[in-house]
């Protein structure tokens, strides 16, 4: 004890407090409980814990019940027993009484057990206490620590709903769509993004709530959003009244939606500004502290969003502008056949790829149909597929055949710098017959629709994709033909259509030969059900898709056809042929034309004979078309184009195709596999009435037979007249 006399300091008389006093001022008591006779004796303060006075406390614990509800005091001595049974020394427990007027308040008691040498408990010595205020910070600390971890809750998820977000669309409706804004308070949200100096509003606040002339706005101007930008830090509005004077222009706008404050933040991405973020609230005034804290690291999380969202919109611009330069920019019209083509791509991964169809114009009538697939869903790809389609359409132009298309088609990727391979079906189809001519390399058999809906899988022999073949040495590819009736639709397309996750690709050509079979007789309509159907499944392949319907109506009139080879240095065959293409002109109604036929032919075969090294075979017939048009056509193995030229006023050589372009109503030339066809039309008009013999048949003239050689075709066929 501190020595009074010495003087030091004063101190009260009481110094120091009796522990009753000290009991007492904290609103605790004391008790001791003496097991074996039953009685517990309580101090004044712990009367008053329980708010018992003295005459109502006879000194056993049931003189309480009537202040310890039956719940409570059941838990209570159960706490009691485990201890005293337990061998415990003490114990402690909380538990509500019901005070003089009636209602409930938290109480504490903790309890020391004596026990005798042999372990049984004979005596409780403790204290009880009022727990009121004791309970109330402790539930303001859960509260709080509850609250924090909710607020960080809504950053996690917002920010894990945000890490899925592909475009700036998709993280406006995530921040809609989620129960983050709800959970924040906010009734609604305004987002604009930064472009060249200017604020483009993307995401609206409440309905009903546009300012005109807000859609896009200056950094400079009075608006919150620009405020935050140009200062880099976030703008709490916490009343109407700061909203109304800090902003004159914008308030008056937005007046009656009854926003009573607002939060905007800037959206920072590496250290530059990329756009603003507001919340609005209607119901709130104020922000406290770690309010403030959570929506500036929420800005922050949406601005990373937001970056990759824009970086991946121009990556997707760009990818699919590529995409669109490699495929065709449109599709030729195709007398006697309905076409129909489609690209999608993938929803899942890169938004390009290798996947192409193609529509050539071949002559005579005939048209090319190409659907292919290059490895990979990258630039690489579609660069690779850009050039596998240009040298693919150039040399089926050339007039090779299907197989041989392929063939060079595999060589040109196996010597181009790059390890992707292609898979493709080219077909070649003569409108006028129907005969299709199918080669497939590793590619998905297509699909034919008959007229009457029916559906079904054409399997199509094949050889391997295009780049393997070539490198290992096996070029075959075998032609399947087919005959295409008025009416059936072809159906050319690549595994994307087909093909889905975690099933078998035969499930897929039986659910797409489903929907075609079931799908709209339109062929446009039909094309457009088919990439729906791909749309919603979402797949991480792109799909191209061609269809190809020939006409029913389509029956072009079939006019006569002969030819005869000329061999270089025979003035016979030369004269033979000219002696034919006179009996031809006769026999199908050209007479008027008969000298300019003649004479445009004779130069064609001249030229022919004197600049190539070998002969040429020549052909003439009536075109397949509504109008009457007489054909020449004079084929070399040479690949040398022709050329009009100035022959001058004393040269011999020169005037051929300038005297075939003046008789002529058209002519040109065609590459052909083996060289190259030149050609000149003319329009038939009038009809000479045909002879007609036992002999000869009609067509010909009874004395006219040409000269033809074993093995070419030769026979008259004359016009439908």
């Amino acid at each position: 004890m501190v020595d009074r006399a010495a003087g030091a300091v004063s101190l009260p008389d009481d110094w120091p407090a009796h522990p009753d006093l000290s009991l007492s001022l904290n609103h605790m008591g004391s008790f001791d409980w003496d097991l074996d006779s039953g009685l517990m004796h309580l101090d004044e303060a712990a009367l008053d814990v329980f708010d018992v006075r003295a005459e109502e406390y006879d000194g056993r614990p049931g003189s309480l019940g009537h202040r310890v509800p039956p719940s409570e005091a059941t838990r209570l001595d159960s706490v009691v027993s485990q201890a005293l049974k337990g061998g415990g020394t003490s114990y402690g427990a909380y538990f509500r009484i019901r005070c003089r007027h009636g209602g409930l308040r938290w109480t504490h008691t903790q309890g020391s057990i004596l026990r005798d040498v042999d372990g049984r408990p004979h005596r409780i010595i403790g204290i009880v206490r009022d727990a009121t205020q004791e309970l109330v910070d402790s539930t303001a600390r859960v509260e709080l620590d509850a609250e924090r971890r909710r607020q960080t809750s809504i950053v996690e998820s917002t920010t894990a709903a945000l890490a899925h977000a592909r475009t700036v669309r998709d993280v406006i409706d995530v921040l809609k769509d989620s129960h983050g804004l709800e959970h924040l308070g906010a009734t609604s949200l305004v987002m604009g993004l930064l472009e060249s100096g200017r604020i483009h509003l993307v995401a609206e606040g409440p309905e009903g709530s546009f300012v005109p002339g807000t859609r896009y706005t200056r950094v400079d101007e009075q608006y919150p959003m620009s405020e935050v930008i140009r200062t880099l830090a976030p703008r709490f509005i916490e009343s109407k009244e700061d909203f109304a004077g800090s902003y004159p222009r914008l308030w008056p706008h937005i007046s009656g939606l009854g926003i009573t404050s607002a939060a905007y933040m800037p959206l920072i991405a590496q250290g530059r500004p990329i756009g603003a973020l507001g919340l609005l609230y209607s119901d709130k005034t104020g922000f406290s502290t770690e309010e403030r804290n959570l929506l500036v690291a929420l800005g922050s999380s949406i601005a990373q969003s937001l970056q990759r969202a824009v970086l991946f919109e121009q990556d997707h611009d760009l990818a699919e502008g590529l995409q669109q330069a490699m495929l065709p920019r449109r599709i030729p019209s195709v007398p006697g056949a309905q076409i129909a083509v489609r690209y999608r791509s993938a929803r899942l991964g890169r938004d390009i790829g290798g996947d192409w169809y193609d529509v050539i114009p071949l002559p005579g009538g005939r048209v090319g149909a190409v659907i292919g697939d290059v490895q990979g869903h990258d630039t690489h790809a579609a660069a690779v597929m850009g050039q596998l389609r240009i040298v693919l359409r150039a040399y089926a132009a050339e007039g090779h055949t299907p197989a041989t298309v392929m063939a060079r088609a595999s060589v040109f990727l196996h010597e181009l710098d790059t390890e992707r391979f292609a898979t493709c079906i080219y077909a070649e189809a003569d409108l006028t017959t129907g005969v299709i001519q199918m080669v497939r390399a590793g590619h998905v058999d297509p699909l034919l629709r008959d007229s009457e809906g029916e559906c079904r899988r054409i399997p199509v022999k094949g050889g391997l994709p295009l780049g393997l073949s070539a490198e290992f040495g096996r070029l075959e590819y075998p032609v399947a033909t087919l005959e295409l009736d008025p009416g059936q639709t072809l159906v050319l397309y690549t595994d994307g259509l087909v093909e889905q996750p975690g099933a078998d690709l035969d499930d897929g050509l039986q659910l797409l030969t489903a929907m075609v079979r079931n799908g709209p007789r339109n062929l446009q309509t039909l094309a457009d059900r088919l990439c729906e159907e791909v749309d919603d499944r979402a797949g991480e392949d792109d799909v191209a898709l061609l269809l190809l319907r020939r006409h029913g109506a389509y029956a072009p009139q079939t006019g006569g056809r002969l030819q005869q080879h000329v061999a270089q240095s025979d003035p016979e065959a030369l004269s033979s042929a000219r002696h034919m293409i006179r009996a031809a002109v006769r026999a199908w109604g050209a007479g008027e034309r008969a000298d300019e036929i003649e004479l445009g032919a004779d130069e064609l075969i001249t030229n022919a004979l004197m600049h190539t090294d070998g002969g040429a075979i020549v052909t003439v017939r009536v075109l397949p078309s509504p109008e009457r048009r007489l054909r020449v056509e004079v084929e070399d193995s040479s690949s040398a184009l022709p050329r009009r030229r100035e022959a001058g006023e004393s040269g011999v050589s020169g005037r051929g195709l300038m005297l075939v372009d003046r008789l002529a109503d058209v002519w040109g030339v065609e590459s052909r596999g083996s060289g190259k066809c030149v050609w000149c039309e003319f329009a038939v008009t009038d009809r000479v009435p045909h002879h007609e013999s036992p002999d000869h048949g009609p067509g010909l003239a009874p004395d006219v037979e040409p000269d033809l050689e074993p093995g070419l075709e030769g026979d008259p066929v004359p016009p439908d007249t």
